[in-house]
């Protein structure tokens, strides 16, 4: 019976034994683990802030980070310097009421009414989706503000965009209405201009937030932005441009049917000009063959020659035209005394 007694206690001490050593070895490994929670390998495209404490204690680029366990050390993973974020601000879009709201208007309050829309310099009203791309170029700042960086860059963007399109008009931020832009002015240039002056305010806006030592960290890279017309404008607009396009082509079509007709005047012109040319030179000829006569008899006069050679002539032919006047008259210029000739009847 001892023997037995004595292998059971045995057993048993063996037993504890083997707890005993399992426990320590899951108590050392954890240990291990514990200490070693905070040596990592920092990806290329990351870089580590190191809190020790609770305190900014320094900043570790991509490699081996070496750094004490919880809670004496605490390891926050942030972009690199290079690593560009995307952030849409949602708060510039229509609220999903309002949306629900476009297809019964009777329903829509005002507060709803204007929800996603932005006022213009000319009192007009334009919808803008806007992207920004910025990165983190303080990571002390951003890991202080991390909670709070995305919602005050979303009231930022808010706030440019409003200062924005408050100092220019529709069409300087979207082709509304092409009739009125002149081809010689600077609305397309400001229209390029309006993500540089965009991203330009979001960052004054940042640097004066840094130098007040509330800086979020972040600097904006590029803004992409999409504008748009309200949907119960567009159909409007469309119609205005339509009805232009049309002036237009009328307009066009005028000038050309007047082109048209100034060429074919300019040719009927040029007609009755060689017709009346023509016509001149044939009467011209007519009547120096008609006075050929008596320029010859005029022009061979002599001393020697008859006197009233030329009288006789004259008379000889005036009877004859006269002959073909319905009447005359002749004015005798040392005379006011007047002597009217009847001609023949035709």
């Amino acid at each position: 019976m001892g023997t037995v007694g004595d292998r059971n206690s045995t057993a048993q001490h063996q037993a504890v034994r083997l707890v005993s050593m399992l426990l320590s070895a899951i108590m050392v490994l954890a240990a291990v683990g514990w200490a070693t929670s905070n040596i990592r390998e920092i990806a290329p495209q990351n870089r580590a802030v190191v809190f020790r404490l609770g305190a900014l204690d320094r900043v570790q680029e991509s490699g081996l980070l070496w750094a004490l366990p919880a809670p004496f050390e605490k390891v926050l993973l942030l972009p690199d310097a290079a690593t560009v974020l995307e952030r849409r601000i949602d708060g510039l879009l229509r609220s999903p009421a309002a949306q629900s709201g476009e297809a019964d208007p009777e329903t829509e309050s005002d507060t709803l009414a204007g929800s996603g829309y932005l006022l213009t310099a000319d009192a007009s009203v334009v919808q803008l989706d806007i992207r920004v791309f910025y990165r983190v170029t303080d990571p002390f700042a951003y890991a202080l503000q991390q909670d709070h960086v995305l919602p005050a860059l979303d009231r930022l963007v808010t706030r440019s965009a409003v200062v924005i399109c408050a100092s220019r008009d529709l069409d300087s931020i979207l082709v509304a209405r092409p009739e009125l832009v002149s081809a010689d002015s600077d609305v397309a240039e400001r229209r390029e201009r309006l993500r540089a002056d965009l991203m330009n305010s979001i960052n004054t806006s940042l640097t004066s937030l840094k130098s007040k030592g509330m800086g979020l960290g972040v600097e904006i890279d590029r803004a992409d932005v999409q504008s748009a017309l309200p949907a119960t404008a567009v159909s409007a607009f469309d119609g205005v441009l339509t009805a232009s396009q049309q002036a237009e082509q009328a307009i066009a079509s005028a000038q050309n049917d007047a082109e048209k007709d100034r060429q074919a005047a300019d040719q009927e012109a040029d007609r009755i000009v060689q017709v009346a040319e023509a016509q001149s030179s044939e009467r011209l000829a007519k009547a120096r063959a008609d006075t050929a006569t008596v320029t010859g008899f005029a022009s061979a006069q002599g001393s020697d020659s008859d006197p009233g050679l030329l009288w006789r002539l004259y008379r000889d032919r005036v009877a004859k035209i006269l002959s073909q006047a319905g009447s005359v008259v002749t004015v005798d210029p040392r005379d006011d005394a007047r002597l009217i000739l009847q001609g023949a009847d035709k």
